[in-house]
């Protein structure tokens, strides 16, 4: 039995009831395909059910507001795959007369949407035969072939795409590319895979060589930047605190966060006036504290963002405040999000 038709037949024996496998609806594969970058499978799903939910179709999306997006994305991270959802969809309703694309050159045209995503699309949803190589579809071609090629190499990219493409089944594409990438999440997974019951361990070159856990190579990125974040969350005697949106091209652009002081040290009373002149309120009487005594660490893939937040009371009212019942519509990064669950205003 061929490679392919092992992964066809473990497949259907062992695939997931997911929501968008009941469909071959381009709107619905493209959705889930990008809310499952960088994210699993049981945290992706029930944002999906809630966009399909508010947005059933890519016209309702297109028309949406971004704020409205961002705050439904709110918790899922990476936030520029919500700005380029958005974009993508304005792009097939303004360009293509709101129908997707269906060649896999035409998909790649869509902001955000790479080679594996319109591989899956042209698949998944037009049965065309393109290979999907994600991060389980590396790991399992690594693995049985026992490619030490790293796979975020120029080379290694280009390798693991032609061998997908070799492997592949073009009669059954749409069954094999999701049962390939359901078989590296399941049965061949980064820890612990189930290799004694695995139906192609009997060609296994990792199994063979004891290189199961060496494999796939993956060439280590840069180090780690720490930042120290302060921020300051002012409350007047109406209940009422600042938000501000985050602009420019770094992290949780277009969010909302309270104002903010960057430094790696606890900012004094000096400091801490010089942000609120900004607000223009700095001629109103004004206490500060520290909330949390240690530290918030809040990792990002890149950066760790090293928090406190300081409670700053007011007395005398916020110029355009936001209410503290209020708070809650605006989209936030999760840091600031799970301190509005723990602070009472």
């Amino acid at each position: 039995m061929t490679f392919s038709a092992k992964i066809l037949r473990w497949y259907d024996a062992n695939k997931r009831d997911l929501p968008w496998r009941n469909t071959v609806n381009p709107y619905n594969i493209w959705l889930s395909e990008i809310m499952l970058q960088q994210t699993r499978v049981a945290q992706g799903t029930p944002y999906y059910l809630k966009f399909i939910e508010n947005f059933p179709t890519v016209k309702d999306l297109a028309v949406a507001n971004e704020e409205e997006i961002l705050k439904l994305w709110q918790g899922l991270g990476y936030y520029s795959r919500a700005r380029n959802l958005h974009a993508a969809a304005k792009m097939v309703v303004n360009d293509f007369q709101g129908e997707f694309p269906s060649t896999y050159k035409e998909l790649l045209q869509l902001k955000g949407v790479g080679d594996y995503t319109a591989s899956a699309i042209a698949s998944i949803s037009f049965n065309l035969p393109e290979p999907v190589v994600d991060g389980n579809v590396y790991r399992v071609l690594a693995r049985y072939f026992g490619i030490s090629t790293p796979i975020n190499s120029t080379e290694g990219i280009k390798y693991f795409k032609k061998i997908a493409r070799e492997v592949m089944n073009t009669k059954n594409i749409r069954n094999y590319n999701q049962g390939i990438m359901e078989f590296g999440a399941i049965q061949c997974a980064p820890r612990n895979p189930n290799c004694s019951s695995c139906p192609l361990n009997d060609s296994c070159v990792a199994l063979r060589d004891n290189k199961v856990q060496v494999l796939p190579v993956k060439i280590k990125k840069g180090s780690v930047k720490h930042r120290f974040f302060n921020y300051l969350v002012v409350v007047d005697t109406k209940r009422q605190s600042i938000l501000k949106q985050r602009t420019g091209k770094g992290i949780w652009q277009n969010l909302y966060e309270f104002p903010l002081i960057e430094s790696e040290i606890d900012p004094d009373v000096l400091v801490i006036e010089e942000e609120l002149k900004k607000y223009a309120i700095l001629n109103q009487k004004f206490e500060y504290y520290k909330f949390n005594e240690d530290v918030i660490v809040h990792k990002l893939s890149h950066q760790h963002l090293k928090t406190h937040f300081w409670i700053v009371t007011l007395e005398g009212e916020i110029p355009n405040g936001v209410a503290h019942t209020e708070i809650d519509k605006f989209p936030v990064p999760v840091l600031v999000a799970d301190f509005i669950k723990t602070f009472k205003f």
